[in-house]
């Protein structure tokens, strides 16, 4: 299905005026209901519009209208502007903000402050179209009307689009260094609690015998636990 003309209803309206084409074809041209064809020409639909003429924008050619008129079941098709505008690049420079929406820039930039503060003053300055005084002032709460702001969304508000927002933040994130986080005290390894002690001083034997206070220590056991096996043999 090809792309329908500028304007229309104002083309639907100027089709039923100035030709004998039928609802059907006007509606198929104009992409609109054939009802809403035929209330055009009866004035329930469009009224107050002034038709605008296909044949002038270059949208349609008198040829074309005079075959779909000996032809009921022929459709209109969109005749090719031979006219080649020129690409419109984009101006760099602030982002324009509509008039009606330039009041709740303040509040934008506060939620960016508060939620964002990671964003450079250029990046709010691109995605809410502001300047960096006015950033100072919300930032110091030195602002006209700072006790009356309350943070809101630019992405709700229509300032920016999600995709421009969230382009920034990776930005941003991108930019940061990495900042080692303290996790605080973790389980050691398996590994190194069931790893064998070393020795506390490197010319420490496991092997070698053990001290003489240990050693003595066992003797006397032993020879308690011989003195009470004496006793017991007496007694019997």
């Amino acid at each position: 299905m090809s792309n329908g003309p500028l304007m229309p209803k104002a083309t639907a309206v100027w089709l039923v005026d100035n030709t004998a084409l039928t609802f059907e074809q006007i509606a198929d041209f104009c992409k609109l209901h054939p009802l809403e064809v035929k209330g055009i020409a009866d004035g329930e639909v469009a009224a107050g519009i002034k038709g605008m003429d296909p044949l002038s924008s270059g949208q349609l050619t008198r040829e074309e209208i005079e075959t779909a008129e000996g032809d009921a079941n022929h459709r209109l098709k969109l005749s090719v502007s031979q006219v080649r505008l020129p690409e419109v690049k984009r101006r760099k420079g602030p982002r324009y903000t509509p008039l009606s929406r330039r009041q709740d820039r303040p509040n934008a930039i506060l939620w960016l402050l508060r939620n964002h503060p990671e964003l450079k003053d250029a990046q709010i300055m691109r995605l809410v179209g502001t300047t960096k005084t006015t950033i100072d002032q919300i930032r110091d709460r030195s602002h006209w009307n700072s006790a009356s702001l309350a943070p809101m969304d630019p992405v709700t508000l229509g300032l920016c689009s999600q995709i421009d927002l969230d382009f920034e933040v990776a930005r941003s994130a991108k930019d940061r260094p990495l900042v080692a986080e303290d996790a605080g005290q973790t389980l050691l390894p398996a590994e190194v609690t069931t790893a064998p002690r070393a020795p506390s001083n490197p010319f420490e034997d496991f092997n070698a015998p053990a001290p003489r206070e240990e050693r003595e220590t066992k003797i006397d056991v032993d020879s308690v636990f011989a003195k009470l096996k004496q006793l017991k043999t007496d007694d019997e």
